[in-house]
């Protein structure tokens, strides 16, 4: 009897992601799992990515442009709309996979037929040397976890695999610009077990480009949305201590680095 092959929605977003593009796709199209189609939004680039973007001649490869650049998550908001998988996953124009990750991710979606979310270690490669910089190896937690990721959250996009179902009840919050994965994947932790593979299924790459304005935007978002979630989650058994100690890290961090702005 043939295995069901499932299909696999791919969502790309991409604003000016020359850089590390081809690697990225070429990462998809080695997929060994090949029941999966691509959702490239193309956020209003302005660089190489559709000339690079059209070199590869893949039927399952699906182009669409905006023509005034969105916010992040407004972008991927509308990507998930153009997708028809029965799974949905992720892949960013400078992030990569192991050429398994949807092969493993999708047979243990067929073996545990009530998983509605799996996600997995990865590795960090370095920015310039496309080597391994960093290997987490996290003990993932999985169940029912929200708790757990309020004090140390480790799912990183790159990673996941969520059943489309899922996107009919949450959506991502438009009105961030880095937190939205963090705020999304937490509401959902709340009311679904979470699954896990412990081996690393991805690079996510480390940058240096604007980290003084990402740090900034990151501790804003961070601090407005316990601000408006700690009254709520307190009272729903939540301790927020370790986020509030991860925030307080996070502005010392921001005050480092404009010191050694100064002093060079």
């Amino acid at each position: 009897m043939l295995k069901k092959t499932f299909m696999v929605s791919v969502i790309m977003n991409a604003h000016n992601g020359e850089k590390y593009l081809r690697e990225s796709l070429e990462s998809l199209e080695k997929q060994t799992y090949k029941n999966w189609e691509l959702i490239f939004f193309d956020n209003c680039s302005n660089d190489n990515t559709f000339k690079i973007f059209k070199q590869f001649k893949n039927k399952k490869f699906k182009y669409f442009y905006s023509k005034k650049k969105l916010k992040l998550y407004k972008a991927r908001n509308l990507a998930l709309k153009k997708a028809k998988g029965e799974f949905i996953t992720f892949l960013d124009t400078d992030d990569k996979w192991h050429n398994n990750k949807l092969a493993k991710q999708v047979n243990f979606f067929r073996k545990n037929k009530k998983c509605e979310f799996l996600y997995s270690n990865y590795l960090v490669l370095d920015m310039n040397k496309n080597k391994v910089s960093k290997q987490y190896k996290f003990n993932l937690p999985e169940g029912m976890i929200s708790k757990i990721l309020l004090n140390n959250y480790v799912i990183a996009i790159l990673t996941v695999m969520i059943r489309r179902k899922l996107f009919l009840k949450y959506k991502f919050n438009e009105k961030y610009e880095i937190i939205g994965d963090f705020d999304l994947f937490f509401e959902i932790s709340k009311n679904h077990k979470i699954s896990k593979i412990q081996e690393p299924l991805a690079y996510y790459r480390s940058h240096e480009n604007n980290f003084s304005k990402k740090l900034n935007i990151y501790i804003g978002e961070l601090y407005k949305w316990i601000k408006k979630n700690e009254k709520k989650l307190i009272n729903s058994g939540y301790n927020l201590y370790s986020l509030k100690y991860y925030l307080i890290k996070m502005r010392i961090k921001k005050i480092g680095s404009i010191l050694m702005k100064k002093n060079f």
